[in-house]
């Protein structure tokens, strides 16, 4: 009878440490588990370098130097440089909408005939721009007249001789987080911004976009115009920000409905009151 007893007391020992080992074991494995987390959790969080995609729609923040004013200083009047006397020439013979210069009714700004825009004028104006990246290129949607771009980064070089036209050709590649796009082979009929600077068929321009953020792209543009400046006109960087809900509306230059603009509302603008 003893030696029964003596027998199950054992056993029930043996359960009893068996247990307890299984439950010993379990409580070390969470503390490892939840040491493990806990250490991540307070472990700082690398955040990854943005990747080189500068895809979305963005809008220019307002003037630095004008608060509330439009977003019209991605290329900025006060940094540039002297003209050359063509460039003065050709700068004198303008009338723009916009600015000091303005005369309500002489106006001769090109976009008054329906004439196509290009850069930098085109980045330069408060209306938003969206960037499309596919194999070997780089899209570029202006709202304003619907107007779009083709920014080559197949490695293509740009062309010693190309046609003068109203964008130019655009070839763009990396350098580390900055895309860097050299453009050539403009014509001479569109102003370099709204207030009449020139750009003639010897412009380089060179635009430097860099994603600061998730939401914010800077955008620096050098106008390099032997023709029409002295030396080139580097202008500060101008900040735009992601509006991801924006739909483009349709924004179209109507020749009829701007000759009825100019008849019932610009011309009359500049002239003089009649005699009382």
């Amino acid at each position: 009878m003893r030696r029964i007893m003596r027998n199950r007391l054992a056993a029930s020992i043996a359960v009893l440490f068996a247990i307890l080992g299984v439950v010993l074991g379990f409580s070390s494995v969470t503390f490892a588990q939840t040491g493990e987390q806990s250490g991540t959790t307070n472990a700082p969080v690398a955040v990854p370098a943005l990747p080189h995609d500068l895809s979305g729609v963005w809008m220019q923040y307002p003037r630095n130097d004008l608060p509330g004013g439009l977003g019209m200083d991605a290329v900025n009047e006060k940094f540039r440089p002297p003209f050359t006397s063509w460039g003065q020439a050709a700068f004198d013979g303008t009338s723009p909408l916009i600015g000091p210069r303005a005369v309500p009714g002489k106006e001769n700004d090109p976009v008054l005939r329906c004439n196509p825009t290009g850069p930098p004028r085109l980045l330069t104006l408060p209306n938003p721009f969206e960037i499309v990246q596919i194999p070997g290129r780089v899209l570029m949607f202006f709202e304003e007249y619907h107007v779009w771009r083709t920014i080559w980064t197949d490695g293509r070089s740009l062309p010693k001789n190309p046609t003068p036209s109203w964008l130019g050709y655009s070839v763009g590649k990396w350098e580390g987080d900055t895309f860097v796009v050299d453009t050539i082979g403009f014509n001479d009929k569109v102003w370099a911004d709204p207030l009449g600077n020139p750009r003639s068929e010897k412009t380089h321009l060179t635009e430097r976009f860099r994603r600061l953020d998730h939401d914010t792209l800077e955008l620096t543009i050098t106008i390099d115009d032997p023709k029409s400046y002295t030396k080139p006109w580097v202008n500060p960087p101008k900040l735009h920000k992601l509006e991801p809900n924006w739909e483009f509306g349709e924004w179209f230059c109507i020749l009829d409905e701007d000759l009825a603009y100019d008849k019932t509302v610009r011309k009359p603008a500049g002239d003089a009151p009649p005699p009382q």
